[in-house]
Order: C-alpha cells, then sequence, then structure tokens
C-alpha cells in the first residue's frame, strides 16, 4: 500500500468517545454524531474516528474511540450537548495512506497499512493514536474514501 509522511497540524475536534468492540460503537458514536451535528448546526469541517488501541492487546469490550467532527480552534460546546466532548488530535508527523472501504470492511485497508509501514526502514509507530478522514457519506454512497494516518517517528 501506498502513502507518504506527512506534518500535520493538531485539529480541535467534538464529538463522542466510545468503548467497546469498534464495529458496533464506531457505527454506534457516529449516529449519535450525526444527530448533535444536525440538531445543532455545527460547523464540521471533517468527520473522523480516531482509535486509541491495538485491537491485538485490548480485549474489544475495551477497545476506545473517538467519533468526532473536526471544528474551529476557538468552538465551544453550545448548550444541550451533554456527552459531548471537545478535544483534540496531535499534530506531527504521520503516515497517510488513502483507501476505498466497501462491504463495510474498515479493518482490511488498515491491515495493508500496518503491514507496509512496519516494513518501512525509516520510521516507526508513534505514540499518538491513529484516525481515518471520511472524505464521502458511505451511507449513501455505498462506500467509504477514507484517509488513515498513523503517527509516526524516525528510527
Amino acid at each position: 500500500m501506498h502513502y507518504s509522511i506527512e506534518h500535520v497540524p493538531a485539529r480541535t475536534v467534538a464529538g463522542f468517545h466510545m468503548v467497546g468492540p469498534w464495529e458496533e460503537t464506531v457505527k454506534q458514536g457516529f449516529e449519535q454524531l450525526m444527530m448533535w451535528v444536525d440538531g445543532q448546526a455545527i460547523p464540521a469541517k471533517e468527520w473522523v474516528a480516531v482509535y486509541f488501541d491495538n485491537p491485538d492487546e485490548v480485549p474489544p469490550e475495551k477497545l476506545r474511540c473517538n467519533t468526532v467532527v473536526t471544528v474551529a480552534d476557538d468552538f465551544t460546546l453550545p448548550p444541550n450537548s451533554e456527552g459531548v466532548i471537545l478535544t483534540h488530535i496531535a499534530g506531527g508527523e504521520y503516515a497517510i495512506a488513502s483507501a476505498r472501504v466497501v462491504n463495510h470492511d474498515f479493518s482490511t485497508p488498515w491491515l495493508q497499512f500496518f503491514e507496509a509501514l512496519f516494513k518501512d526502514r525509516d520510521w516507526l509507530m508513534g505514540d499518538n493514536p491513529c484516525f481515518e478522514i471520511y472524505l464521502n457519506d458511505g451511507n449513501q454512497d455505498g462506500y467509504w474514501d477514507i484517509q488513515m494516518y498513523i503517527s509516526v517517528v524516525r528510527k
């Protein structure tokens, strides 16, 4: 899988922190996020899923993710935003790859990306969470075009 290494600025994000199997919590989190964004007329820039854990090391019921939208740096949560978090995605060096997800199979492109990155001679995975940005509405289009981000440091 082709990827590039780029310096990525920090992002301010708002949305929901979820715990549990990602195939359930990401969907649920985005449903909640869509209702909040539509109900509050939030000026969402990007739709993002942030993944905090390694599913090979953490049991499914303890996997953490944030389903969020990027917002302006000076954004404040409006009233009636119970359960919504306002936080940041760290900036820094990231490996970035693009993929088209079909049949809700988000894991295959991620596994291919990790496999390619593990073979890199110059870069190692960093400590910041991985995240993906959705470039289209897969519920309407039948597929998702995503950009995947993995934090990296020089070897």
